[in-house]
């Protein structure tokens, strides 16, 4: 079969191209919302894990700090001993703290350098500072609860404000303890400058995969668009050649004044045996057709391939007289073998493949139809001591029109369907055709069916 690549319109493969570049976009496009919210909902998660993980912190070191004060405390507003004992280098409000960060804490936190506490009265007043104080913080406020805030270099902070009481349950003050969120905001916006550029990188390495994978998938599609067209091209040039014949014919007849019976005979005979091989062309196409759809009537009933056999080699004696070739059958079953299927159409498979191996089989050569049995298999093999058949040919055999040599038609005048019908014929009796062949040395070929 030619190839239509060569002989299709440019305006067919652009067709074909623009239809792959739009499944590649409608690929690339939905790999990018998916790549997208992933980031961004992967951004989020970890925008929260961090914020949980860092409340949790501080509601954990708060609520220490809260549970070791309070039942000492007895002097509201007042930064008492017991509160620099807890917390060395406390620096009070109004004196000169020369070491804010202590080497040891009781909590191990404040040499960090990210955490602050801070101590004021009710009024929201400063009493005490420990650790590093951010600048440009609000002033404390006499509200307890959590809070975000962010200083004069726009650093945020996290804080949480816990009410302290006296060891008699009166009102002390408040406790303020915060963290620098600064180690997680970078983390996240290095999270971003990699979405952002990790993003478009990984859309261009998407778009070339989507458009591989829209070639590949378009692939059997353009497959088929081609056999269809060498399809259509092969059956018009089928149907031409008898419609021409017959045209031909009739323009002849027109000019000529007047015809003898003899004359008339011979042009009948020649209209109407390109006739019949314009309906057979058209059955044989009608019969591919009708199998593929599986639209043709079920007839299974039991079917003996002994008497098949037998009784198509008898009535194709004639082609074998017709020539030097010697039709040979070998039965080597003792009993009788039955399938279930359509009698007509098994015959017709064997005859195709029969038929065949007599038009290529040179004179002189031998056609032989063997009957065997393989555990629950019927095996009928059609060998010829024909021309045999090239490797790189071989796997496009049964292929409908494909020729092996372009005047196959002209020289055997066959259509090219016929191990095309084969083939479909015993699929649609769940068997099987197998092709071995030698160029220049015959083929044979094996049809497999179940047996009943």
């Amino acid at each position: 079969m030619a190839s239509v690549t060569d002989s299709t319109p440019m305006y067919q493969n652009k067709l074909f191209n623009r239809t792959r570049a739009q499944l590649a976009g409608c690929y690339a496009g939905v790999m990018g919302l998916i790549l997208g919210i992933s980031g961004l909902t992967t951004h989020e998660m970890l925008a929260y894990a961090h914020g949980q993980a860092v409340e949790q912190e501080l509601a954990s070191i708060s609520g220490a700090l809260h549970d070791i004060l309070e039942p000492k405390l007895t002097q509201p507003n007042r930064i008492e001993l017991v509160v620099k004992q807890a917390l060395p280098g406390l620096c009070l409000v109004g004196t000169d703290c020369s070491n804010p960060f202590p080497k040891r804490h009781i909590l191990g936190i404040v040499q960090e350098g990210n955490y602050y506490i801070r101590f004021f009265d009710q009024s929201g007043r400063m009493l005490a500072l420990l650790g590093s104080q951010p600048d440009g913080l609000p002033s404390p406020e006499t509200k307890e609860g959590w809070k975000t805030l962010q200083d004069q270099s726009g650093i945020r902070y996290y804080q949480n404000t816990l009410l302290l009481k006296t060891s008699k349950g009166a009102a002390w003050g408040y406790l303020q303890i915060g963290r620098s969120l600064q180690e997680f905001d970078d983390h996240l916006a290095t999270l971003r400058l990699l979405l952002v550029i990790g993003l478009p990188l990984s859309m261009l390495l998407v778009g070339g995969a989507s458009w591989w994978l829209a070639g590949l998938a378009m692939r059997p599609v353009y497959q088929s668009y081609e056999q269809m067209q060498q399809f259509t091209a092969d059956a018009a040039h089928e149907l031409r050649t008898p419609i021409a014949a017959i045209h031909a014919t009739v323009e002849a007849i027109e000019h000529t004044g007047s015809l003898s019976d003899q004359e008339v005979q011979e042009t009948l005979g020649a209209i109407k045996r390109q006739n019949n091989r314009l309906a057979h062309l058209v059955q044989d196409l009608l019969l591919l057709s009708r199998m593929n759809q599986k639209q043709l009537a079920e007839k299974r009933q039991p079917c003996c391939l002994n008497d098949l056999l037998s009784d198509l080699v008898e009535s194709l004696s004639v082609l074998e007289l017709a020539a030097p070739i010697q039709l040979a059958t070998q039965i080597q079953v003792k009993e009788l073998l039955y399938v279930m299927g359509d009698e007509n159409q098994l015959s017709r498979l064997a005859s195709n493949l029969v038929v065949n191996a007599l038009q290529y089989t040179p004179d002189g050569g031998i056609v032989t139809v063997i009957l065997a049995r393989e555990d629950s298999q019927a095996l009928i093999y059609v060998q010829d001591t024909g021309i045999g058949i090239a490797p790189e040919n071989q796997s496009r055999i049964f292929d409908r029109f494909y020729r092996v040599n372009s005047d196959r038609s002209r020289h055997t005048g066959g259509s090219g369907l016929g191990l095309a019908i084969a083939k479909t014929i015993a699929q649609h009796h769940q068997g099987s055709i197998e092709l071995q062949s030698e160029l220049g040395r015959g083929s044979t070929f094996t049809i497999r069916l179940p047996l009943k």
